[in-house]
């Protein structure tokens, strides 16, 4: 009869248990400009602080992106050394945040949802916190895993003032800081790719950020996270395709075309219920299920 008892449950439970949300052209729009203004804010970075020669800018810009995920972590790689708060104040400081407007319809469509919600971006907390706020979203997400929480340099205690922005319960010891040693070398990576067989190896960067996928895992470890019963929402073909091969369910937001790696494509994150009703339906089974026990936790094996 147990075993009978067993199945029935297995059959009620929910496929998913955590919502994990890329922040950035995901939760609004591209046609907001921030995405543009923040290139822009970027390559000026390049040439005013790092004495970078603009012409070569477009070019340099556009392989530092492609070979390490985001350009500060091709730029720190390359040679780079710089301040990573100044780095985000610079290119983050001037965004037109008046551009991104509150939200309701989406706000609605999350608070509704029975499921943790976390959000994990390559963007610093000031911005992250901004961003959701401009969205009326800051209450609607758990925590936040942002560039800190991957790269906790600098800093041996997480602040009182910082605990609802900082992913909850995350203690910088739990991650090594990396450091390294400033060389006035720098790697030239476009005489790299210049030639025909490339004869040295690209550089590391000591930068955890996505689509790295020890930078998934690392974020998925910190926050108690199963990719298995875990849906995860990215405007970036490249994040969804690492976010596959780590294991998560993958959502490409942003266009309804879907692409290798993708389970599901939505236009607008507003497509949310359109696209993925079961996440509703799930809710309602659940109760009809077992009420009052809807949440099941569930171990994350590695």
């Amino acid at each position: 009869m147990e075993f009978h008892e067993d199945r029935y449950r297995q059959a009620q439970r929910p496929k998913y248990d955590c919502l994990l949300f890329d922040l950035d052209d995901t939760l609004y729009p591209l046609s907001t400009g921030v995405a543009t203004a923040c290139r822009n804010n970027i390559e000026d970075y390049m040439v005013e602080k790092l004495g970078i020669e603009r012409s070569i800018i477009p070019e340099l810009g556009n392989l530092l992106y492609k070979n390490y995920g985001t350009t500060m972590a091709g730029l720190r790689a390359i040679g780079y050394d710089f301040d990573y708060d100044e780095y985000h104040s610079f290119v983050h400081g001037r965004l037109p945040y008046e551009n991104i407007k509150p939200d309701p319809v989406l706000r609605s469509l999350l608070l509704n949802l029975p499921y943790r919600k976390i959000i994990f971006t390559n963007a610093d907390k000031v911005h992250a916190a901004k961003a959701l706020s401009r969205l009326g979203l800051e209450d609607c997400f758990e925590g936040i895993i942002c560039f800190e929480t991957l790269n906790p340099i600098h800093k041996s205690t997480v602040s009182d003032d910082e605990d609802d922005i900082e992913f909850v319960g995350l203690s910088t010891a739990q991650i090594p800081a990396t450091t390294t040693t400033s060389s006035s070398e720098i790697f030239d990576i476009i005489a790299h790719f210049a030639q025909a067989n490339p004869s040295s190896k690209l550089p590391k960067t000591p930068i955890v950020c996505k689509p790295s996928e020890a930078a998934i895992e690392k974020a998925l470890e910190i926050a108690h996270i199963n990719p298995q019963r875990t849906l995860f929402f990215e405007d970036s073909v490249r994040n969804i395709q690492a976010g596959k091969r780590v294991g998560l369910h993958t959502v490409l937001v942003g266009t309804s075309q879907r692409v290798k790696g993708a389970d599901f494509a939505l236009e607008s994150i507003h497509n949310l219920r359109e696209a993925l009703p079961e996440l509703w339906e799930a809710d309602r089974k659940s109760e009809v299920g077992y009420p009052g026990k809807v949440a099941v936790e569930t171990s994350v094996t590695a």
